[in-house]
């Protein structure tokens, strides 16, 4: 049986077995043993007597930190101690993308077209690890793909003029898509 009293630990030894092991036999094994332990000293207030040294994963949370919130300024920054008076430039792509963004009149459409999307790519992952798995089908797949690959190449890319009929149709296609 166990008894705690005031910092003091008191472990008594008993004849029963304890996890399926017979209690070993000393001379200590009837009377009572202690044990005490320490308490710990209380933490230190003044914080300046120890310098903070944060780890590697510590510094790469500060730095992430510290760029989230040089992002949302605009009138001056802080990057890495330098302090700039210009505005944050956005790359090309970017700012093209929100232009298109601003342009789309109906953008509950076009963002229910995005998650229907990623849905149905997720969906067609899912069918295509389950045809993998199957045992003959992938590879009677992959020998119809080389041989489809094979003979696109031989109709439209081998010869010059069949090249130029596909680059026509191309065209073609590009310009009723766009308009």
């Amino acid at each position: 049986m166990a008894s705690t009293t005031s910092s003091t630990l008191t472990i008594s030894s008993s004849s029963t077995l304890v996890d399926g092991k017979a209690p070993r036999q000393s001379s200590a094994a009837t009377t009572p043993q202690c044990v005490s332990l320490p308490t710990l000293p209380p933490p230190t207030v003044n914080s300046q007597s120890r310098p903070w040294k944060p780890t590697s994963f510590c510094r790469k949370i500060a730095r992430n930190v510290m760029a989230m919130a040089s992002v949302g300024e605009a009138t001056s920054e802080v990057v890495a101690g330098v302090t700039t008076s210009e505005p944050i430039e956005l790359p090309e792509f970017v700012k093209t993308i929100q232009e298109a963004w601003d342009k789309v009149e109906d953008k509950y459409a076009v963002s229910s077209l995005a998650v229907a999307a990623a849905v149905a790519l997720w969906g067609s992952a899912g069918v295509v690890s389950a045809i993998d798995r199957l045992p003959l089908i992938p590879g009677l797949l992959e020998t119809v793909g080389i041989g489809y690959t094979g003979w696109f190449a031989y109709k439209n890319l081998v010869f010059k003029p069949d090249r130029e009929a596909l680059l026509r149709k191309i065209k073609e296609k590009y310009s009723e898509i766009i308009g």
